[in-house]
């Protein structure tokens, strides 16, 4: 199934997207929610009904229903409120890139456990305008991401059983503003600034069941599920980043089972994967500057448009927008 969040009449709207058409659950039957976050707090039960009516449409049978067209609806994050926001570091390609262009070792850690960092849940947004700060401008980042969503309650959760807590993918473009974010870290602590301005989500959350023909193997030594889904993201039109979701050398099971550690989880958490290998211009510039100390470096500059494409996940599309505020917070800081 593809869960898609719009606004109607002024508030977000669940809907089923089947051949390019939003029918709204909430008018398919009387136990459906209106919100994804009722549908993921009440998965078990809810789900089945959700799958019928799926099928149903598929078949005909709500051929008269009133329906809005995916490609002209006004469309929101498909969680459009997390309850929180992790981010991990699964794909060892770009840890790699990132530590040789830096000319560091590769640090063993990587292999030995997956990690993750908070992000700011109040941030998430879907395809639509990114509105940028002056300091977000000084080297402003796209990262190339997939993320799951929590649809059941779990605390300590073992990676082999973690999958059936995934309630399904998204892409995700976790956005960076990475002037700030190498500032603060000089401190050991974050990202946080750099980060929590804005993370993406969309343009829909795409159920397990619906990804089965897309099952591989996961990475020898490894537990849980992945998925042969070519990634890319393109700025003005332009591919800059490829890659796949099967690429992950940690899964989201083990993430989840990292993540649950003394922890419950809950419906509604966002986990993202991490930067995909060449998934943003951090690497990229790394990359180009490694063999080739001329290459001029690139950022995201106001009205660039953001496309990321994920097989069987849609395409995510935002614009990079100016606020009309100069505050700095590079001239806040104290001179010692």
């Amino acid at each position: 199934m593809k869960f898609v969040t719009y606004l109607k009449d002024e508030r977000d709207q669940l809907a089923l997207l089947v051949d390019g058409q939003l029918y709204d659950l909430d008018r398919l039957h009387p136990d459906m929610p209106g919100s994804m976050t009722m549908l993921l707090n009440y998965w078990d039960d809810l789900i089945p009904i959700a799958s019928i009516i799926d099928k149903k449409i598929k078949a005909g049978d709500f051929k008269n229903l009133d329906t809005t067209l995916f490609d002209e609806a006004d469309l929101l994050a498909p969680v459009l409120h997390p309850s929180s926001c992790r981010d991990g570091y699964a794909f060892r390609q770009h840890v790699a890139a990132a530590r040789r262009n830096r000319k560091v070792e590769m640090i063993p850690e990587f292999d030995q456990y997956p990690i993750f960092y908070f992000t700011n849940h109040n941030s998430i947004q879907g395809p639509g305008p990114i509105y940028c700060m002056p300091d977000h401008f000084q080297k402003l980042d796209f990262e190339l991401e997939c993320a799951v969503v929590i649809c059941r309650p779990g605390r300590n959760i073992r990676a082999a059983d973690a999958d059936q807590y995934i309630g399904g993918l998204m892409i995700m473009n976790d956005m960076s503003a990475r002037q700030l974010q190498m500032e603060e870290m000089k401190l050991n602590l974050g990202p946080a600034k750099g980060k929590d301005f804005a993370t993406c989500i969309g343009p829909m959350l795409v159920t397990l069941d619906e990804l089965e023909p897309f099952e591989v193997a996961c990475k020898p030594n490894h537990t849980g599920k992945a998925w042969n889904l070519n990634m890319t993201c393109k700025v003005n039109d332009i591919e800059l980043s490829r890659g796949n979701v099967s690429d992950m050398d940690w899964t989201f099971a083990e993430i989840i089972e990292r993540c649950s550690y003394g922890v419950t989880l809950m419906p509604g958490d966002v986990i993202g994967s991490g930067t995909v290998g060449t998934g943003c211009l951090l690497e990229l510039n790394g990359t180009g500057k490694f063999n080739n100390p001329e290459y001029k470096e690139q950022w995201l500059q106001e009205n660039d448009v953001v496309q990321m494409d994920i097989d069987g996940l849609g395409t995510l599309v935002n614009t990079i927008v100016k606020e009309e505020n100069e505050m700095s917070l590079f001239e806040l800081k104290k001179n010692v």
